[in-house]
């Protein structure tokens, strides 16, 4: 960081982690350069139980967002809309690009990508296996670590 001014790597997403403020960062995030502040605000409607920044394997992540055309996908992006960014985005992985950890939902015994689709696919494509997520589950985080163990 900066002069105080925030980064949004992991590194830092660690660092906000080891003072207990993974939530903080995750808001200061989506608010700024993740441009996504209707999802920061739904995630304020409630009690959220944080776990992270880990390193998971990415092939475990399921995205929700995509060129396909298939029930999972909630949220949709032309061919050209989604290549554009994920060959960007794989050039910067291959570069050595300190990218924001993941943020991901544990839903019903899935981890489902919520913010980080693109980069979940660059990151594939880059053939990286693991990297950096911050996971939330709605009840508990034993629900995550449960999870995770199998």
């Amino acid at each position: 960081m900066e002069n105080g001014a925030l980064e949004y790597t992991g590194i830092e997403a660690k660092q906000f982690a080891s003072r207990g403020q993974m939530e903080e960062w995750v808001h200061l995030y989506l608010n700024s350069a993740g441009k996504n502040p209707s999802f920061s605000e739904g995630l304020k409607q409630r009690k959220r139980h944080w776990v992270g920044p880990i390193l998971i394997d990415v092939d475990r992540l399921v995205r929700c967002h995509g060129p396909e055309n298939e029930p999972n996908m909630e949220y949709y992006s032309t061919v050209e809309q989604w290549e554009h960014l994920v060959g960007r985005y794989e050039r910067m992985f291959r570069e050595g690009w300190d990218a924001p950890p993941l943020i991901i939902q544990h839903l019903n015994g899935a981890l489902s990508v919520r913010d980080g689709n693109r980069r979940t696919a660059a990151l594939k494509r880059a053939d990286i296996k693991e990297y950096w997520v911050i996971i939330w589950d709605d009840e508990n985080v034993d629900n995550i670590w449960n999870t995770l163990r199998k």
